[in-house]
């Protein structure tokens, strides 16, 4: 117990090659426990993989092994009671783990560091770590694309305007346009996905870079850890960080997509536009205006993105310069990720919610869909299709007829045949019935168009695809 103890009080990690401690600020600088202690249950789970192959190589005793994998279940317990102390003087969660099961179980805790370094094993920690939290993204991604499968299916038949330029361009569907949530999102699981299986490779035993001498087995750590392979050169794993870099990309891009659609949310529940109406859970009050109904939550989600992509450049920044193979620069890699995934998980569930809850106005929207002359592209393909003229003639008289329905105040639909052939002689009565929006949703009917039969076949297409 004497060499725990004397651990605690000056790390003696170093071994002789320091007359003295660090001093104050060096210990502050070099210091992680404060947040890589997040990382305490990847560490034991890796450790007890490593002992484990000790011993079936005959490195270590089994008697060893036994006594390691029981101190070291019994700091998971301690850990998870909020019993155990973590130490600054210890550095990080490595050396806090390993003090304290030289404190439980003695001199044998000093063989569970044979054949390894902290450089493996913190990159196997974060990797581990990395991986599940991936696991658990790929899951709540899952469950936003249903609320959006749902609320497409309820809404396949609701028209509204399409836009370009934030201005009326055709009318959609609103079933059509959560389907086009469902693609972004979708891409952002399959990103998922790839990464997971980028990235499912075990460090442990690249050692500190060059690999180790002991007779160690490298697929037999990497299975009892449920990696499909070990990595394949020492010294690219200790100084591998892609598959963080990855991770806080992929975060990114998805944090990108709920940032749009907040911005959606934020603009549509405004009376101006008042295409949905959010639920009480997801909003706010003022504390001055008792009219006030704040999307608090879609601007958070929408503020969030900032967040991630400055860790993205963070780490980017991080590891742009560094030479092969590990620097201390590395420490530096886990607070973005750490910072990004609560983020990103709370940005999903959060929208989940929202989306799932949120009030959709059929009224407005349809009442919307017909302004600003949203079906002038069906009177213009109507032309082209039924009257024989060119595109580009096509949209020339079109926009006659755009000039003269603003002019006198009145939709498309609203100019009397008599003034339509005006235009063009070519028009005849079969003109209206391309001219209300809902004809000119149903007729959209080419692959991925916003027709309700092709949205239908959309979602069916999405509820059958993992």
């Amino acid at each position: 117990m004497a060499d725990g103890i004397e651990q605690k009080s000056s790390n003696q990690m170093w071994g002789g090659r320091f007359a003295s401690g660090p001093s104050a600020i060096m210990e502050e600088i070099n210091a992680s426990i404060g947040f890589d202690k997040k990382l305490y249950a990847q560490d034991i789970r890796g450790s007890i993989a490593h002992a484990t192959m000790l011993a079936a190589k005959g490195i270590i005793s089994a008697e060893d092994k036994d006594k390691i994998i029981h101190g070291l279940n019994t700091i998971l317990s301690e850990i998870e009671a909020g019993k155990f102390v973590f130490s600054r003087k210890l550095e990080d969660i490595h050396m806090n783990i390993e003090a304290r099961l030289a404190d439980l179980i003695g001199p044998a805790a000093g063989r569970l560091h044979t054949a390894r370094s902290r450089n493996d094993q913190v990159a196997l920690d974060f990797r581990l770590w990395v991986k599940e939290e991936l696991q658990k993204t790929e899951s709540m991604l899952s469950a936003l694309i249903a609320a959006f499968l749902d609320r497409a299916e309820e809404h396949a038949d609701t028209v509204m305007p399409g836009f370009t330029h934030l201005q009326t361009a055709q009318p959609v569907t609103f079933g059509h346009h959560c389907m086009a949530y469902v693609e972004m999102f979708g891409r952002d699981r399959a990103r998922v996905r790839h990464a997971i299986e980028h990235m499912d490779e075990s460090p442990i035993g690249a050692a500190a870079l060059a690999g180790t001498g002991y007779p160690i087995d490298r697929h037999m750590t990497a299975n009892a850890l449920g990696f499909r392979e070990p990595t394949r050169n020492s010294i690219d794993t200790v100084s591998d960080r892609d598959f963080a870099l990855e991770f806080l990309s992929i975060a990114s891009i998805c944090a990108t997509h709920l940032s749009r659609l907040a911005e959606e949310i934020v603009i549509w529940s405004t009376p101006q536009f008042g295409f949905i109406r959010l639920s009480d859970a997801f909003s706010t009050g003022s504390s001055i205006m008792p009219q006030k109904k704040n999307p608090d939550a879609a601007e958070l989600v929408r503020a969030k993105t900032g967040r991630i992509n400055g860790s993205l450049i963070a780490l980017l920044t991080i590891m742009k310069g560094l030479p092969l193979a590990y620097s201390k620069d590395m420490q530096e890699d886990k607070e973005q990720v750490f910072d990004s995934a609560e983020s990103l998980e709370l940005a999903i569930a959060a929208m989940t919610g929202m989306i799932r809850d949120l009030e959709v106005r059929v009224d407005k929207m349809r009442e919307a869909a017909g302004s600003g002359y949203s079906t002038a592209t069906d009177l213009a393909d109507w032309l082209v299709r039924e009257a024989g003229l060119p595109f580009r003639d096509a949209h020339h008289a079109t926009g006659h007829a755009v000039a003269l329905a603003e002019k006198k105040g009145c939709d498309l639909a609203d100019l009397s045949l008599e003034e339509l052939q005006a235009i063009n002689p070519a028009i005849t009565a079969g003109i209206f019935d391309v001219l209300s929006v809902e004809a000119s949703v149903a007729s959209r009917t080419s692959f991925g168009g916003t027709a309700p039969s092709e949205v239908r076949r959309q979602i069916a297409w999405w509820r059958g695809k993992n």
